[in-house]
């Protein structure tokens, strides 16, 4: 559990992305590059990332997030940031720019399943009546 001055929370996200027409331009120092850049944002905007995957044509990113931020702007913070870092530090040398394809995935997850959650309410339900 995490908190802030107003919440107490336990938010995780899985966001996955892909590279624009899932070029395979996530290799070798590109990849390695990227991942400082994605850690570096993390810790400019208070967040945690929990895991991290880089592969050669998208990113699985697991990210630990105050309630505040909506998965949405998560998701535009990576990508945008990510891609105009690079672009900026990178590019020039290497040649190539990163580009993202448009969606993403954004899933949750936490300590307990659903099922559990459901369960909570529904004994808590049961106790009012």
């Amino acid at each position: 559990m995490k908190s802030t001055r107003h919440a107490t929370y336990s938010l995780n996200y899985h966001i996955v992305w892909v590279s624009k027409y899932r070029n395979s331009v996530l290799v070798n120092g590109v990849a390695d590059r990227v991942r400082d850049i994605l850690h570096e944002i993390a810790d400019n905007k208070g967040l945690e990332i929990i895991d991290l995957t880089v592969q050669p044509d998208h990113v699985h990113l697991f990210v630990s997030s105050p309630p505040k931020h909506a998965p949405s702007l998560l998701a535009n913070w990576f990508k945008g940031i990510s891609s105009r870092k690079y672009n900026h530090r990178h590019a020039d040398h290497d040649g190539e720019k990163i580009k993202w394809a448009r969606g993403y995935y954004a899933g949750t997850a936490g300590h307990v399943s659903s099922e559990t959650v459901e369960k909570y309410i529904q004994r808590h339900e049961e106790d009012e009546q």
